[in-house]
């Protein structure tokens, strides 16, 4: 047996049967361990590294468990059928997946030996040496950028942004895998058309990108907040309206020229 599907890493779901993250029918490997703190973020669950306990229903669950490659391809595995007809495949979450680089390139590796397409949603907040291992076997890059102020993305997520922009780059430039380009639109945040403009102005500017998603924001985490002991930081704020949604996608297009897409 392949050396590469011992490689352990620390998971906390894996969800079947999604039509979100990637082409077609998906599924979602979510990985523990994230370098940022969004205050908006719908899986507080997958900040910490270390294994913990969540309050869900009532009752004590644990989140967070250590498995190898090969025991997650076993499920994965399971829904070929699927993905053959969908165009789907493997789609690695998080938390963020490159706070696991061995872990997440053995994923998608074992992934693509299998003949399963891949995608990952990611910050691409890490060394870009952990990015460049994993591209051979990615076929699809869900990059998140939120903010390209400095400054602001700072306060609002802990950590500033010239990483990110400085991989999206290179990325892009490797032309080694499909960029597309995921704003979470967070009110408050950045939900003005400028803000969005902006965004859509760099990606432009990103060879190969082919289309723009914009992600509304929600509040469906917020009870993993509590379940955690945790204070959920965006108190009152509420989702963007269609019709506001609606104004930043044609802001986004008319910035970029790139096809937008909101949810996805």
């Amino acid at each position: 047996m392949e050396d590469y599907r011992q490689t352990k890493g620390r998971i906390f779901d894996i969800q079947r049967y999604s039509i979100h993250d990637g082409y077609g029918i998906r599924t979602i490997v979510f990985l523990k361990g994230c370098v940022l703190r969004c205050r908006w973020c719908c899986n507080p669950e997958s900040q910490e590294y270390r294994i913990q306990t969540m309050i869900v229903g009532g009752k004590e669950k644990i989140m967070g468990r250590d498995v190898t490659v090969e025991e997650v391809m076993e499920t994965v595995e399971k829904d070929r059928p699927y993905y053959r007809r969908s165009g789907g495949g493997l789609t690695l979450s998080g938390g963020e997946s490159l706070c696991q680089p061995e872990f997440a390139r053995d994923l998608l590796k074992a992934a693509k030996y299998a003949g399963i397409s891949t995608a990952m949603e990611s910050t691409a907040c890490a060394p870009y040496q952990a990015i460049r291992e994993l591209l051979p076997y990615l076929d699809q890059y869900l990059l998140d950028i939120k903010h390209m102020d400095p400054g602001k993305h700072k306060a609002y997520t802990g950590k500033d942004n010239r990483l990110i922009l400085e991989n999206a780059k290179k990325i892009a430039a490797s032309k080694a895998t499909e960029l597309n380009i995921r704003i979470p639109v967070i009110p408050g945040f950045n939900d003005t058309t400028e803000e969005i403009r902006a965004i859509a102005s760099f990606a432009k500017e990103l060879a190969g990108v082919k289309r723009l998603f914009l992600l509304p924001y929600h509040r469906l985490g917020q009870d993993k907040y509590e379940g955690l002991g945790r204070n959920y930081l965006m108190g009152d704020v509420l989702p963007p309206t269609t019709e506001k949604m609606e104004r930043l996608k044609q802001a986004a297009e008319s910035a970029s020229m790139l096809a937008c897409q909101i949810g996805g």
